[in-house]
């Protein structure tokens, strides 16, 4: 993990277990995820819920999360979450398959009385929706290998064949803000092209990441193939849990965004400029001893 001369300041709750946030409505909703894939999320949030105070961490210092183990994984979602209830967060959203599918059971029996929404790839929607009966899935080798996604598929991929493909390489790309490269193009092209030869007609983005290529894909692809972002039902599912706890903002708050990253922070408000409709300061927070602190 990485850690720096950056001067770190520690909150007096930092080491010691959270309060239970689920307190008040005017709390924060915080949203984390590996790098700036969470950040397709976060503004169908922004969308669904103008009201609310949202807080954004990306932990840039170990993105990406699909080739780190499952220990490693879970290590930093909790870490993230101590931290972002610390923050005051009232419902937290892993805005991350991987994470979702590693940690989100791990994070909930953890922290039981916290709301929650995960991520897990629209494998259900896209079964529902094929006409040729294949369906590709875009993700993380991490996403690949989780019970989540192992139960997704025995539940709704019945009947259905399923291409599969890891993007090795792709989220680093974006990571770099490169979205519509040429390597990037030609990277996706060699992970589409044998779904596409196969005749599927859906393909799911199983990676907080990929939305922001779904414009070159959509080119590559062809108007024939159905692309599905199940980022738009994981806003609605926000708001679902919130209502479900009774911790909706007033609807007449003007709401707000903050952002934090362990990682360069002109790089991650840069990236948001270019992806978002709406501004994001982003600060930097940093790992020290395998905990998270607020830099100054």
């Amino acid at each position: 993990m990485r850690s720096g001369a950056v001067a770190e300041r520690r909150s007096a709750r930092t080491t010691a277990q959270p309060r239970n946030p689920v307190t008040t409505p005017h709390r924060p909703i915080a949203v984390f995820d590996s790098g700036v894939g969470g950040l397709s999320v976060l503004r169908h949030i922004r969308t669904q819920l103008p009201q609310e105070r949202l807080i954004y961490l990306a932990d840039q210092a170990n993105v990406p999360y699909g080739s780190r183990s499952l220990a490693e994984i879970r290590a930093f979602s909790e870490a993230i979450t101590h931290f972002l209830l610390n923050l005051g967060a009232k419902l937290i959203v892993v805005a991350c398959n991987t994470a979702s599918g590693a940690a989100l059971t791990h994070l909930r029996q953890t922290f039981p009385d916290v709301p929650f929404v995960g991520m897990e790839p629209a494998v259900k929607p896209a079964a529902a929706q094929t006409k040729r009966g294949k369906v590709g899935v875009l993700a993380t080798a991490g996403t690949f290998k989780s019970q989540r996604y192992e139960a997704l598929m025995a539940r709704f991929a019945q009947g259905v064949q399923v291409f599969e493909n890891s993007c090795q390489g792709l989220v680093d790309l974006i990571e770099s803000g490169q979205t519509d490269t040429p390597a990037t193009e030609q990277l996706l092209r060699a992970c589409v092209a044998p779904m596409l030869n196969e005749g599927v007609d859906t393909l799911v983005l199983g990676c907080t990441h990929y939305p922001f290529i779904r414009p070159l894909l959509a080119q590559i692809a062809g108007p024939a193939v159905a692309i599905i972002d199940p980022a738009p039902a994981v806003a609605r599912q926000t708001k679902r849990r919130l209502q479900q706890h009774n911790l909706l903002a007033r609807s007449d708050s003007p709401g707000s965004v903050t952002a934090l990253t362990t990682g360069n922070a002109d790089q991650l408000a840069r990236f948001a400029e270019r992806v978002l409709d709406f501004p994001l300061t982003v600060t930097t927070a940093v790992w020290r001893n395998n905990q998270l602190f607020t830099a100054q």
